[in-house]
């Protein structure tokens, strides 16, 4: 088992739940619809990517080092850029803070990490010798 990829998968998780139950509750009344199903997709992908690194913590063994290293950078890192992005922006909508604008474009290069992180794990799929 890899403890750092465990913690970054926990932690996203943890978050996660946090922010769902945020937006479930407290944002309903201050998103509108389009707003908050931005932010529940952000939710989502964060609460899945998070658990695909505890997977790949617990996995560990059947990857080799460098293709869980990487895998696991680039989703970890992708969670923080496509979700975070989209949590910056409804902090920008919610109070008014135009600044944050420069999230926006954000979001789809946190969407790429997160397919760069999953072709890694197919590549080293493919790679495998079956039994």
């Amino acid at each position: 088992m890899n403890k750092k990829i465990l913690l970054k998968g926990a932690l996203l998780g943890c978050i996660a739940v946090i922010f769902g139950a945020l937006g479930a509750h407290a944002l309903k009344q201050v998103l509108t619809n389009d707003q908050l199903l931005s932010f529940e997709t952000a939710v989502r992908y964060q609460i899945y990517h998070a658990i695909v690194l505890l997977f790949l913590a617990i996995g560990a063994k059947w990857f080799n080092d460098k293709t869980l290293k990487l895998s696991s950078l680039f989703i970890f890192w992708g969670v923080i850029l496509f979700s975070g992005s989209i949590y910056l922006l409804t902090i920008k909508n919610i109070f008014e803070l135009s600044f944050l604008k420069f999230a926006g474009p954000i979001t789809p290069l946190g969407g790429i990490f997160l397919i760069i992180g999953w072709v890694i794990i197919i590549k080293e799929a493919l790679s495998k010798k079956t039994s």
